[in-house]
């Protein structure tokens, strides 16, 4: 039994986050299995863990860690391993830089993308009453307001043509650092390339005519190298629903 486990939903987005660094590291840990969709990140059990009930989290011994992005530097200097950080001073500036703009501009457009076309009406379907109460459990009151906008559509036309705006200079963005740099933030892979992969990884499905091999060709090799990577399929190999079909969009033809 590993002394580290780790709470996660399926390898995509905040919680794939540090599956990957784990595994990029070679780090043996106990992977304890979320159903984000049946609200198990806000019953008792895990909010005995994390009482923010937020996914993903870890435990280290007796270290308990939250935030994907705080968590994957720490799995990078706590364990031995191939170093996922740059060396270099101003590679790793540029490496924070990308997984801050990711963090706070790129993820949030694309959760609430993706809440309004795939999470919310997945939950959707569930009894009313039940549904009501799981929210209600919910720890943080703007969670609570985020899950019922992607359970009910609220989201605001005005709200989700500025996640599409977002997105689309995201993407440029990422297309012409590429252009410039094998990967993110320098010539090496870091923890800013295991960030951006699992925000970015289903691009050629979510946004077909903005990621593609004519418009985006540097996004779409970075995307391919680093699911060829040992580690990315390993670790999309636990996943347990349908979603984790999606990064095979990436097999090379």
């Amino acid at each position: 039994m590993s002394d580290v486990t780790l709470y996660h939903w399926e390898p995509n987005a905040n919680s794939g986050k540090p599956m990957l660094a784990l595994m990029e590291k070679g780090v043996e840990f106990d992977s304890h299995y979320l159903d984000l969709l049946n609200f198990d990140q806000h019953k008792p059990d895990y909010l005995a863990v994390n009482p923010q009930g937020t996914i993903p989290a870890m435990t280290h011994g007796e270290r308990v860690l939250t935030e994907s992005t705080a968590m994957m530097e720490y799995v990078d200097e706590a364990f031995p391993g191939p170093k996922l950080m740059p060396e270099d001073l101003k590679d790793q500036w540029r490496a924070r830089w990308w997984m801050k703009f990711i963090d706070q501009w790129l993820a949030p457009s694309f959760s609430m993308i993706g809440w309004s076309v795939f999470i919310g009406p997945a939950v959707r379907k569930k009894d009313p009453k039940e549904l009501e109460a799981a929210i209600d459990r919910i720890p943080l009151p703007e969670r609570r307001t985020a899950w019922r906008k992607a359970i009910y559509g609220t989201f605001s036309d005005d709200e989700m043509a500025e996640s599409q705006r977002r997105v689309a200079v995201g993407i440029r963005m990422l297309e012409d650092a590429l252009s410039e740099r094998k990967w993110l933030a320098c010539n090496s892979y870091s923890l800013a390339d295991i960030n951006g992969f699992n925000s970015t990884y289903a691009l050629p499905l979510s946004q077909p005519d903005l990621a593609n091999d004519e418009k985006t060709p540097h996004i779409m090799e970075w995307l391919r190298k680093i699911y060829e990577r040992p580690a990315a399929k390993k670790t999309w190999a636990m996943g347990k629903t349908d979603m984790v079909k999606r990064v095979q969009l990436l097999e090379r033809s």
